[in-house]
Order: structure tokens, then C-alpha cells, then sequence
């Protein structure tokens, strides 16, 4: 809020020329500062909450796509009800564990939809309800792997009876990366003694080295479920309370004592990571790059690394109790790992 757009902001509003609603700020040019002081607004209740921030940024977004389509009617029309009937009904129904992956996953799989019906009516002159198996062919077998967004419109369409089924071929299986048990303890190390970066990233790193806890969970921690006891310190992320290693201990004290932004206004933050804006925790993305990049953390790799040290030292029923995955999950880590009987629980228990 220090730059000159901020100032002609907060300007506006003294002058009375800026209303303090959603409408008066969705028409301004978008910007930082503008959804920062939106977010402050909205915490000390003298705007309305209109709910998720990331659900109404789509919305604007989806309207912006689709107006710059307005002399394409071919491209926009089945491209609206893909957005609308599909995407926003599915956000605004709540049927999202993450909502910043699914506003992301929905803009990539619109604008990847966008392309493939333009490139229809450039290529052949024709809609996709002329649509054939050789255009599908041609389009998904040429050109980038982001083309493959554009295939759960397909098959949408054909679900709901608009369009016919055509045979969309699928990406072979991957290997599955593991980091070995010392490449793991060696970048412990390093979180340990990289003690220039921002505590609050080393701790996030360190719940994903000892724990494999996904990135989104990491950033959506309450300060709730951190624990403190005269014995010791344990997170609530499953069943039962994990416990931080003794050794951690005096890093996650000192964490909890100068928590990250106390002074700004997120000071009353419910969040074990609160944000920069009011009312928000970090974001999956900025966790993401700060483990990946920082400390140069291969996630899929070292994610099944701890899993594949895990089960080889608790059972992978009162593993998944403890972290919070399914049973399935952790029985296939187990197998991996080579225990002996890991399946065993799982396909032994009750309604199996």
C-alpha cells in the first residue's frame, strides 16, 4: 500500500469519488493494491463478504473471456456452456477440496477449450458440431501437451448428451521418482541450517519433509491444530496428534512466538501461515516455489521418500490415522517399500 496506485486509491476514497462496494471496485484496472485493500475492507466488516475472493476473480475472468469472444458466436456459445454448466456450477456447489487449484485447472481447460474451437473454424470452417474422430485425431496428436486440457470438454459434452463420443487417447503412465533416505536427510539438513530464509519457510518445508503432507494442506494449517504440551508439541492433521521431533522443537517454538505478520492485517490470523492480505493464509503456489525453488526439493521425489521411510517404521493403518491419508494410499506406499502384508489391513477391514 506504499506505491503511488495505492495512494490515488486510498485518495479516491477520502474524496468520496470511490464507493465502498465489490461493483465500484471490480470496475477498477486490476491491481495488488486494489484486492489488498478490498481484503481489508471486508476483514473490519465495512464492505460485505461475498465469499471465496478466488471464486468472484473467476467469474470476472470467465466474463472478460468470453466478451473478448463476442464476434465468434461458434466459439463462444459451447464454449459459455462448457464454463457455466461445468466449471462455475461445480465451484459455486462446493464440490472443491481447493479452490485456487480449481479456479486454475477450470481457466486452463476454458482457454485450452477456446483454442480448439478456433482453431476448428480457422482450419476447416466448421463448429464442433460438425465435429469428427479424424479433427479430434489431428488436433490432439499434433501441437503442445497443453492441447490435452481441451479433452474434458469433449468428453463433458458427451456425457451430458450434447455431442457424440469420441476416442480420446491417454498419456502413458509415469515413473514413479523416489528420493532415497539420505537425499531426504540431507535437504533436512539444509532447511535446518538455512538460517537466512524465513522461518515460516522452513517450517513449512520441514511438515512436508517429515510428514508428506500435501502443499495445500500445509498452507490451510490452523494455528488450532499446532498443539503445545508440557511433554512436546503435535499437529492435528489426522486421527491422532503427530508428534515434531524433539530436535525441532525450538524452531517451531520460535515460529510460534514471532509468527509472520503480527504487525500487518492478518495480527488475529486463525492461520499457522497467515498471508499478506487479511484474512488468508499463504497460498499454495508461494509454499510450492519457496520449497521447490529455495531448497530445491524434488516434490513428487522426496514425498514418496518420506512415505516409503514411514511405512517401513509404523503400520500403514495407524499411518494414515496419523496423517491424515486413506488407508488405500498408504497400503500401496507400503507395498513399495517392501513390507511384508502391507495390503493386509486394508483388505481385511470391515467392508472389504
Amino acid at each position: 500500500m506504499r506505491g503511488k496506485a495505492a495512494a490515488d486509491l486510498l485518495e479516491k476514497i477520502g474524496n468520496r469519488e470511490l464507493a465502498l462496494s465489490h461493483s465500484a471496485f471490480d470496475e477498477l484496472p486490476p491491481g495488488r493494491h486494489v484486492e489488498h485493500l478490498r481484503d481489508m475492507l471486508v476483514w473490519y466488516h465495512i464492505m460485505p463478504d461475498r465469499g471465496d475472493p478466488r471464486l468472484a476473480r473467476f467469474e470476472m475472468w470467465l466474463d472478460n473471456r468470453l466478451d473478448s469472444l463476442a464476434d465468434r458466436p461458434e466459439v463462444r456459445a459451447p464454449l459459455e456452456q462448457f464454463a457455466r454448466w461445468h466449471h462455475l456450477r461445480r465451484i459455486r456447489d462446493n464440490q472443491v477440496r481447493n479452490m485456487d487449484n480449481a479456479t486454475r485447472n477450470a481457466k486452463q481447460e476454458i482457454t485450452e477449450t477456446g483454442k480448439f474451437l478456433i482453431w476448428l473454424g480457422d482450419e476447416y470452417q466448421i463448429s464442433v458440431d460438425s465435429l469428427t474422430q479424424d479433427h479430434v485425431d489431428e488436433y490432439f496428436t499434433t501441437g503442445t501437451r497443453t492441447r490435452m486440457a481441451a479433452r474434458n470438454f469433449l468428453q463433458w459434452r458427451a456425457k451430458t448428451g450434447i455431442g457424440k463420443r469420441y476416442t480420446l487417447k491417454y498419456r502413458e503412465a509415469q515413473d514413479t521418482p523416489v528420493a532415497s533416505s539420505r537425499e531426504r536427510l540431507q535437504v533436512i539438513r539444509k532447511v535446518l541450517e538455512s538460517d537466512t530464509v524465513v522461518l515460516g519457510n522452513r517450517i513449512a518445508a520441514l511438515l512436508f519433509l517429515l510428514y508428506a503432507l500435501p502443499v495445500r494442506r500445509i498452507a490451510e494449517l490452523r494455528i488450532d491444530q499446532i498443539d503445545v504440551t508440557p511433554t512436546g508439541l503435535t499437529l492435528s492433521i489426522g486421527d491422532q496428534p503427530a508428534p515434531v521431533p524433539g530436535p525441532l522443537l525450538p524452531l517451531f517454538h520460535e515460529y510460534l512466538a514471532s509468527r509472520a505478520h503480527r504487525g500487518t492485517t492478518n495480527n488475529e490470523s486463525p492461520w499457522f501461515f497467515p498471508g499478506t492480505r487479511a484474512g488468508h493464509h499463504v497460498t499454495e503456489q508461494s509454499l510450492l516455489k519457496t520449497i521447490r525453488d529455495r531448497f530445491g526439493i524434488n516434490i513428487r521425489a522426496v514425498r514418496n521418500a518420506v512415505l516409503h521411510d514411514l511405512t517401513q517404521e509404523i503400520d500403514a493403518a495407524s499411518l494414515a490415522g496419523l496423517l491424515g491419508y486413506s488407508s488405500q494410499i498408504m497400503n500401496i506406499h507400503a507395498a513399495r517399500s517392501g513390507v511384508p502384508m502391507a495390503n493386509y489391513p486394508a483388505l481385511h477391514s470391515p467392508g472389504k
